[in-house]
């Protein structure tokens, strides 16, 4: 059957082709770019080795240089920082906090360890090697500590939400931060980070996984699940949770752990970091 207007009808069609495709990409475009993510690469991985684990560590933060593992304990009176021979879980140096701090995450930055506290807006900074109190400083906003790391240039801090707050080593004053999202959203209650080659490893609080984020955009971009080394008696508690990563850059390894966990596991991943 013959149109009436066939050039109209023609230019009719274009102009509904070309609208349809305008809103298509202008909803996409609308969608930001957390929700466009798409499924999560899970990174795979291999259990090296076990060591033990000191007694009684309510680990908030750890840390790896030149074969010795460092660690932060957390929780009222039981909070320390420590330098550990991670083959056999021996403590080589200890430092208690005061009872009223709960400690929580470390990093190693040059010759210094700066640790963070939980709720009193403090941090300390030792020396590396005799773990002397050189310095303590106040948080530079109103927040919680968390989790600590550095890229060399700034300490990398969370404070449980999906924010985190790049500090300048010297004057702990917040010089940028950093949004952490995946294909759903911001990830919330992003807590112990350690830093590789570009990227943060940080765990969830509560969650058996691991997340990659991208130090340039904050996007997630994979997560380790690490469920199968959860101690049996803490499937469920919602206390003695994973927490603790640290990374050997020499040999390419990382060291995990939990909160009261009697282990540390070493893990090989099965792709480039």
């Amino acid at each position: 059957m013959m149109q009436k207007h066939p050039t109209r009808y023609l230019r009719f069609s274009i102009i509904v082709l070309a609208s349809c495709i305008f809103c298509l990409i202008a909803s996409t475009l609308a969608i930001p770019p957390k929700i466009a993510e798409k499924i999560l690469l899970e990174i795979p991985y291999k259990i090296t080795n076990i060591y033990p684990h000191p007694p009684g560590s309510f680990t908030q933060g750890l840390a790896f240089e030149k074969g010795f593992l460092y660690e932060g304990t957390g929780q009222y009176g039981m909070s320390y920082l420590r330098k550990i021979k991670f083959e056999t879980g021996e403590i080589v140096k200890e430092i208690k906090l005061r009872r009223d701090l709960f400690g929580e995450g470390i990093t190693i930055f040059k010759d210094k360890i700066v640790q963070l506290t939980w709720m009193s807006q403090i941090g300390f900074v030792y020396d590396k090697n005799s773990f002397r109190l050189l310095d303590s400083f106040r948080y530079p906003i109103r927040m919680e500590g968390w989790g600590i790391t550095t890229d060399g240039e700034h300490l990398i801090v969370s404070d449980g939400s999906n924010r985190l707050y790049f500090l300048d080593p010297d004057s702990f004053e917040v010089k940028n931060h950093l949004d952490v999202y995946d294909h759903l959203g911001p990830v919330q209650k992003v807590n112990e980070l350690e830093y590789v080659r570009g990227s943060i490893y940080a765990n969830i609080w509560q969650k058996p996984k691991i997340i990659k984020i991208d130090l340039g955009s904050g996007r997630v971009t994979g997560i380790i699940d690490l469920s199968e080394i959860v101690p049996e008696q803490f499937r469920n508690h919602v206390d003695y949770v994973l927490n603790g990563i640290a990374y050997d850059s020499e040999n390419k390894r990382f060291f995990v752990t939990g909160k009261m966990w009697p282990h540390i596991f070493e893990l090989e991943l099965l792709v480039p970091e």
